[in-house]
């Protein structure tokens, strides 16, 4: 496979797509053709991409069967582009060429979606996917030295092989994302391997990568959620806010240009049309370069770079400059008198003019935090707009706003203390309770996951000047992960009704839920509470999640136990554990100690 060519395709805020159209101005053309060449010199990759997230447990072997056979259909259509399946969306054509593979629909129970055409196959194809990778075997390591050499003798195979592996663990991230994740893998690969301590490069130049990675998967899911649960008004307004914040100079013609491109078709990236989001994704980073003087003082020289950094140089690029002349508040919101005039004209301009100009003037505010404020001040106007005297009522909106902010600052300021006093171990331990409690029907690997990302949102955040807005922020981002992509994803009636009832207002819905009643513990099982000498062998992080799984099980079956009792169990397994392992016989030893942790 030839190296990678990254052509401009990096995500600024993760930007999804546009509906593709024949370009017709001399830049879009220019536009159009290098992203057609990156398409067509990367279709091994792209495949790879889409076959392993519609089909997460195909071997290997199958997808390199798939690549060769859509070489073959690219090499044919660039001979003769008037041949009649040279004229399907490669989506349709990658779908075909997946349920034509022999037997290869039955053994991973997709042959239901076969037997549909056009959208219902390719909606079928989307809500197949799953989340959960936990039936998947863990990610493969290699050795360093194994890794730089096989590096070294077949690059093609240790390249795809990764790409494979991360797309199929990472079901809903967008191509483009996924491309750069590799493309930054080769980079460290190929330093690593110079280096005499290549254990230490590799666990070192990693780190960034992984966290890259996991970053865009989280914001990606997350809107996407929110497309698919609330529709497209939802994210239309999420972008207001993130657009108005980042670049509160633009004007708002031109904001609403730019979210139309961004706005107008989210199915591509969202449902896994890798081409069309990659193509989307290329216009959108082309669209704002191209009116960078009304969009940003910031990103000029980003877009003077060479595409491949372009994408990453805008993404890093600070917040613009306030204006000088923007006011500290918009008046006409709350002092006109016409204010209900205006909203019964136009409503959808009208709130998307207020979100933009009450987000550029509070960049210190997190995007639910804003389109909390947007929803209460429709809900005033609702009110207000029936009553005799309707400036009256709504002049004292600005004290609503200012509530509403107040009180979710207050609650992070007293999870943030509360982080400080307990610690980072004291904070996962309750918030794994917490989870497990009001969301016991996920599975042990999700809920761990989630407490690490729960605890991260206040290890990252906590000491920042900005605390408010980067905790809401990260926190939103994992209840989305919790509430997940597919709109018919069911957990249970409290925390589906959190999921899909009101966007904005999630967060607060969650903080008032209880323990589920309506869940059915397993049965008992002594497993549980049975460990062998493998514990020793454990890293300190292993041997973390070995223990925050087992603290989760013990919830999951015995909901009723205090933080004392449940407590109690972590001391009697670590103390367990700490015996066992300088025991002459560790598994010897832990046949003895396992029945007592119990106890």
């Amino acid at each position: 496979m030839k190296q990678l060519k990254l052509t401009g395709f990096i995500f600024l805020l993760c930007f999804l797509t546009e509906s593709l159209t024949l370009p017709t101005q001399p830049q879009d053309v220019d536009n159009f053709n290098s992203t057609q060449k990156f398409i067509e010199e990367n279709v091994e990759y792209i495949t790879i991409i889409a076959f392993a997230q519609y089909v997460q447990e195909a071997t290997f072997e199958e997808m390199e069967k798939l690549v060769k056979d859509m070489v073959d259909y690219k090499d044919r259509c660039m001979a003769d582009k008037t041949l009649p399946e040279c004229s399907k969306l490669p989506n349709n054509v990658l779908q075909e060429k997946i349920c034509a593979m022999e037997g290869l629909p039955q053994k991973y129970n997709f042959s239901h979606c076969c037997s549909e055409v056009d959208d219902e196959r390719r909606l079928c194809f989307f809500y197949n996917k799953k989340a959960d990778v936990g039936f998947l075997p863990p990610f493969p390591t290699l050795d360093p030295e194994e890794k730089c050499q096989s590096y070294k003798s077949n690059r093609e195979s240790l390249l795809n092989n990764f790409l494979y592996e991360v797309a199929r663990r990472n079901p809903f991230v967008f191509a483009p994302t996924l491309l750069i994740v590799a493309a930054h893998f080769e980079e460290v690969a190929k330093s690593c391997c110079e280096e005499q301590n290549k254990v230490n490069c590799f666990q070192t130049r990693a780190i960034p990568v992984i966290q890259y990675l996991k970053a865009f998967s989280s914001y990606q899911k997350h809107v996407c959620g929110a497309l698919l649960k609330f529709g497209t008004k939802v994210v239309h307004f999420i972008y207001i806010v993130v657009l108005s914040q980042k670049f509160p100079k633009i004007e708002f013609k031109e904001l609403i240009s730019l979210i139309e491109d961004i706005s107008s078709n989210y199915d591509g990236c969202c449902e896994g049309d890798v081409v069309q989001c990659i193509r989307d994704t290329s216009k959108v980073m082309n669209h704002i370069c191209s009116k960078q003087d009304s969009i940003s003082s910031k990103i000029k020289e980003c877009c003077e770079k060479k595409i491949p950094e372009r994408g990453q140089c805008i993404i890093n690029s600070n917040k613009d400059d306030r204006p000088k002349d923007l006011s500290l508040r918009e008046a006409k919101f709350t002092d006109s008198e016409n204010v209900c005039q205006e909203r019964d004209a136009d409503p959808d301009t009208f709130f998307a003019k207020f979100t933009f100009e009450y987000s550029r003037r509070h960049p210190d505010l997190s995007i639910p935090g804003l389109l909390r404020i947007v929803q209460i001040y429709k809900d005033l106007l609702r009110n207000c707009c029936n009553t005799e005297n309707p400036p009256g009522c709504y002049r004292y909106a600005e004290d609503k706003f200012n509530e509403t902010t107040e009180k979710s600052l207050k609650m992070i300021q007293q999870e943030c203390k509360h982080f400080q006093n307990l610690g980072k171990d004291g904070l996962t331990y309750q918030y794994l309770i917490r989870l497990t409690k009001i969301a016991p029907q996920l599975s042990s690997e999700e809920l761990v996951s989630l407490g690490e990302k729960m605890v991260t949102a206040f290890t990252t955040c906590c000491t920042l000047s900005e605390e408010f807005a980067c905790v809401d922020n990260l926190v939103d981002l994992v209840l989305g992960e919790l509430c997940g992509v597919n709109e018919n994803r069911t957990i249970n009636p409290a925390v589906d009704h959190c999921c899909k009832t009101n966007f904005a207002f999630r967060r607060p819905c969650f903080e008032s839920l209880k323990a589920d009643k309506t869940y059915v513990p397993p049965p008992f099982s002594q497993d549980l509470f049975t460990f062998h000498a493998d514990m020793c062998q454990s890293q300190n992080e292993e041997l973390q999640r070995k223990t925050d799984r087992f603290l989760v099980n013990v919830v999951k079956l015995k909901h009723e136990l205090t933080d004392e009792e449940l407590q109690s169990l972590l001391t009697n397994l670590t103390n367990a554990v700490e015996k066992c392992c300088k025991a002459e016989s560790p598994e010897v030893c832990f046949n003895e100690e396992s029945p007592k942790i119990g106890n």
